[in-house]
This record gives structure tokens, sequence and C-alpha cells, in this order.
């Protein structure tokens, strides 16, 4: 349960950054809202998952999926460069990631 926390925490952590994104964009209170709301069930998930998952495990997984999950978010809605370098280092992030999951002692 507190796995599947985690994820939830860094899927809204993604949400915070995508509505940063989409405030510099259009000025206005939707952005605010969600980066209100998914930042606050970020921060509630991330918690109640560090009641069972290490802290430095826990916080390495919801910064590298938040991290990902921006980096997508931008290369799909944002046009950001989609190119090799930076699969590549998505790639090397995951794998990270799913490490400390495997080895979590």
């Amino acid at each position: 349960m507190a796995w599947g926390a985690l994820i939830l925490a860094g899927l809204f952590e993604t949400l915070v950054v995508a509505s940063m994104n989409q405030f510099a964009v259009r000025r206005s209170w939707q952005p605010i809202a969600l980066f209100i709301g998914s930042f606050g069930g970020s921060l509630v998930l991330l918690q109640y998952a560090m009641q069972t998952i290490p802290m430095g495990t826990a916080y390495a997984v919801w910064t590298g999926i938040g991290v990902v999950g921006g980096t997508l978010v931008g290369m799909i809605f944002y046009n950001e460069s989609g190119n090799w370098k930076r699969i590549l280092c998505i790639f090397a992030i995951l794998v990270a990631t799913i490490g400390l999951k495997l080895l979590e002692g």
C-alpha cells in the first residue's frame, strides 16, 4: 500500500510541475488551484508512504517520478526536445528508481 501511495504522490508531483508551467503560460486561478491541490495531495501521500518506506528511498523515488513525469509532460504537451539523450536519462532515472525498490532492506 505504501508503494502505491508513493507512486501516486510522484504522479501528483508531476501535476505540480505542469501546473506551474501552465500558470507561466496563462495567468489564471485554475493552475494555482491545481498546484495547491496536487502539491497538498502529493505531500500527504509522501508522508503516508514514509511511515513504511525509508525516508531516503521514498524521497528519491518521489522526486524521480516527478522528474520523469515533468520531462515527459514537457515533451508531449509543450514541444520540448525528445532527443535520444533525454530519453536515455529518463531511462537511467527509471532504472535507479526501480533499483532502490529492489534493494530496499
